[in-house]
């Protein structure tokens, strides 16, 4: 299993590379994976920002705690979560769905009712937390095409999201920023890149039942 050998290669880089980009070939091999990547009902509840714009990423580096990724990776990507649910997303999957799959407006819109109730269910937190899982999950297929594709990777959860939304206009979209990671290839001074994989036991990860 190819994947396997790919997940094994992967790790989350510290240095990268500041004279390496990611050519645009493999950047939308990237970003199709990350469109297809699974989500509940599959709404995909969130929006992708890929950022090459060094002064942009020179400005969201303090609200990343200074972390040098953000500036010497090819590219950062923003994984943002919707901040509200409203029903017209919900309209907008089953109008795009119809169109897709060729089937009858109609007949889909108990489907798109049944979406409705239960996310009407949800209190606005769990809504939140919720869209925010859906854009993790994402976040899997890009590691993992990275790693295919031999580009290097690193999700990033220090940050200050409330930061982000502010210099990159989020919360007037209705997005929060949820996870970051960044893009492009290694530093030979990158200290970490030759450390062993640190990851729990088969036997003490998995139980039977």
């Amino acid at each position: 299993m190819e994947l396997i050998k790919h997940l094994q290669w992967r790790y989350a880089t510290k240095k990268f590379d500041p004279t390496q980009q990611v050519s645009g070939e493999n950047l939308e091999k990237v970003k199709k994976a990350i469109q297809l990547s699974a989500s509940s009902y599959g709404l995909q509840l969130y929006k992708v920002l890929v950022i090459k714009d060094k002064t942009i990423r020179e400005t969201l580096r303090p609200a990343s705690w200074g972390q040098s990724q953000i500036t010497d990776a090819s590219h950062l990507f923003v994984f943002c979560n919707y901040s509200e649910i409203k029903d017209e997303h919900i309209d907008e999957y089953i109008q795009l769905k119809a169109d897709i799959q060729n089937a009858d407006l109609d007949r889909l819109k108990g489907y798109g009712d049944f979406i409705k109730s239960k996310l009407g269910e949800q209190t606005a937190a769990e809504k939140n937390h919720w869209t925010a899982r859906q854009a993790y999950i994402a976040l899997g297929n890009l590691l993992a095409a990275c790693a295919e594709l031999k580009i290097d990777a690193c999700p990033m959860e220090g940050f200050d999201p409330e930061k982000y939304n502010e210099i990159l206009g989020l919360s007037e979209k209705g997005l929060n920023a949820a996870v970051i990671a960044t893009i492009g290839y290694r530093s030979m001074e990158d200290q970490t890149q030759d450390a062993k994989k640190v990851r729990k036991p088969m036997g003490s990860l998995f139980e039977t039942i």
